[in-house]
């Protein structure tokens, strides 16, 4: 039997019941192990005052580390580049959609929401590229699980916000969509719409058991996209995209780093094979063109402070 360790909000239960089902048609039973992290103990709080995008993860990784569970299913996008000492991301699943979905109370684009319009979102990288795109709309904090988010649209709290596209449609919720966001113009954070499986070093039963649904393109990557975010030392606190795709049998990835008011982005791409080395020259590209100074501005107390995180 393999315990597999998962948050309890729907999107993660959904994520995980899926590795389970895909298990056992495999032949391997699999159990569920609810794990409540600090992530989601303290959704009054800022990501960034909690442990960062690691704060969904902690409990589960040291319930892996203990021997309490065999794997964690996790969305890669809130996993951190470094992981603990004794752990691996053993499998990456086939992507879903990587794009942002915008949904608004008007059914009105990004483009056509009001002058003044309230956008809701917590991700730094989401309101740097929103304040880029429409200077004339008031970006405010959104926190929670998918559904209190959309209860609050509902509400009126918000004339519009922007979700991950993966969460949903895995959720059954893609008919509130109003807009996909194209990265050209919310790119993607690093990740998303990618499943990742964790295990621990050695534990060959697993690794095993979990090959079969490793899907190399994918991994290919978010490999590159996690390249790029360790190079450039990013976290939650710092407004930055990447996606990698294959186009004409190579990768493209496309990255940027900005301000938190979107009134400087430093934007780039490259093409290559290996995706650790298109991941490293990319940053390195835009660390010489001006993203070395934002990271600075970024890591200095007042401007974390005033900024905030997101993911």
């Amino acid at each position: 039997m393999i315990r597999i360790g998962t948050r309890g909000s729907a999107l993660a239960l959904w994520q995980a019941e899926h590795v389970q089902a895909r298990l056992a048609a495999l032949g391997h039973a699999a159990t569920l192990v609810p794990i409540t992290t600090t992530g989601d103990r303290l959704l009054d709080r800022r990501l960034e005052l909690v442990g960062g995008k690691g704060a969904f993860l902690k409990e589960i990784e040291e319930a892996l580390l203990t021997g309490d569970v065999d794997l964690a299913v996790h969305s890669l996008k809130d996993v951190p580049t470094t992981l603990p000492e004794g752990l691996r991301l053993v499998a990456f699943l086939e992507r879903a959609d990587p794009r942002d979905a915008l949904l608004s109370l008007r059914d009105r684009g990004l483009a056509d929401l009001a002058p003044g319009a309230h956008v809701g979102t917590t991700s730094l990288r989401r309101q740097a590229q929103l304040r880029a795109y429409r200077r004339d709309v008031v970006i405010e904090d959104l926190r929670g699980n998918v559904d209190t988010r959309i209860r609050k649209l509902r509400e009126g709290q918000f004339d519009a916000i922007v979700l991950a596209m993966a969460g949903l449609v895995r959720l059954g919720r893609e008919d509130e969509i109003t807009e996909a966001l194209e990265p050209e113009v919310l790119l993607p954070a690093p990740g998303q719409g990618a499943i990742a499986l964790e295990c621990r070093l050695g534990d060959a039963r697993v690794a095993a058991a979990v090959a079969a649904l490793h899907h190399a393109p994918s991994a290919r990557c978010v490999m590159a996209e996690r390249a790029l975010l360790a190079a450039l030392g990013g976290g939650c606190n710092v407004p930055l995209g990447a996606f990698a795709q294959v186009e004409d049998q190579q990768l493209r990835l496309r990255a940027f780093v900005a301000r938190v008011d979107g009134g400087v982005i430093v934007r780039g791409e490259a093409t290559g094979d290996d995706p650790e080395q298109l991941g490293l020259e990319l940053a390195d590209d835009l660390l010489r063109r001006g993203a070395a100074i934002l990271l600075r501005e970024l890591a200095s107390p007042g401007d974390v402070k005033g900024a905030g995180a997101g993911h």
